[in-house]
């Protein structure tokens, strides 16, 4: 197995496991996001691998993006310089989106075991997994709204084809924190454990589809996920024009500064 910066990758019989390693939170950003789906391309190319499991050390599973991170916005603007666009503050999300493409590209399954938080775009993370083993303590949120902005990471095609498109809307209107018990009822993770048991959990689930032949493996899955890639890249580039106009907005910026702050939002709608 490869060595990466931020996360950690093994081979445990013919599961391979990726661990994020950037605790308490495991914020993400363009490199963290390469690194898990280059890892998922390695998974792909080892044939004695059958299955994956996407863990996170610390309280949350991903706490998405970190908005108010000054390293955050200078990356940004580093890659809006590459695209040739200055003005352009939203390229580094764009690129963001292309490596997340990647993960749903990725032929094997995955399991994620959500141990904690996964928010705003670390929820669009645990729902490109097929599988996710969760605990009383998680909490899943599409946050997007409260920050007063679009939800991203291709969740407007994703939350809706797992939970429905009515507990989505509510999701995304509300930008409510679902417990790991409502998690398991709405069809949004698959089982509840207690915390310390997630990981293990989902490598026992990971195990039991490891022990079903790879090449049958392969081919159902390409069928039950046949064009989901697709369609979350044609819907990513929507996602991030809103998100680009959103972003330059007073509301935008007061949800971001009242969430640093854990406070009420005061919106004004401009």
């Amino acid at each position: 197995m490869s060595t990466y910066k931020d996360i950690g990758v093994e081979k445990v019989g013919h599961v391979g496991t990726i661990e994020i390693r950037r605790p308490p939170l495991n914020f993400f950003d363009i490199s963290l996001i390469n690194q898990i789906a280059d890892a998922l391309d390695e998974f792909d190319r080892d044939i004695e691998i059958r299955a994956s499991v996407l863990s996170a050390q610390g309280k949350a599973f991903c706490a998405g993006a970190n908005f108010g991170d000054p390293a955050r916005q200078a990356q940004e603007a580093r890659e809006a310089e590459k695209k040739g666009d200055p003005a352009d503050s939203l390229g580094a999300i764009n690129h963001l989106y292309i490596q997340a493409v990647r993960i749903f590209r990725a032929k094997k399954p995955i399991v994620a075991a959500v141990q904690g938080a996964a928010i705003g775009g670390g929820l669009g993370l645990a729902v490109s997994a097929d599988f996710r083993v969760t605990c009383p303590e998680a909490r899943f949120s599409a946050n997007f709204t409260k920050l007063g902005f679009h939800p991203g990471f291709g969740l407007t095609v994703t939350l809706p084809e797992l939970i429905g498109k009515n507990n989505a809307e509510l999701m995304f209107y509300t930008s409510r924190r679902v417990t790991g018990e409502e998690a398991v009822k709405w069809g949004l993770a698959n089982e509840l454990v207690p915390q310390d048991q997630v990981k293990s959990a989902a490598m026992k689930l990971a195990g039991e589809i490891a022990e079903c032949s790879p090449l049958g493996l392969l081919s159902t899955r390409a069928t039950m996920r046949a064009g989901l890639a697709d369609r979350v890249m044609a819907q990513t580039n929507h996602e991030l024009a809103e998100q680009t106009r959103l972003r330059a907005t007073e509301d935008f910026k007061e949800g971001v500064k009242a969430t640093e702050e854990r406070r009420a939002a005061n919106f004004k709608g401009r």
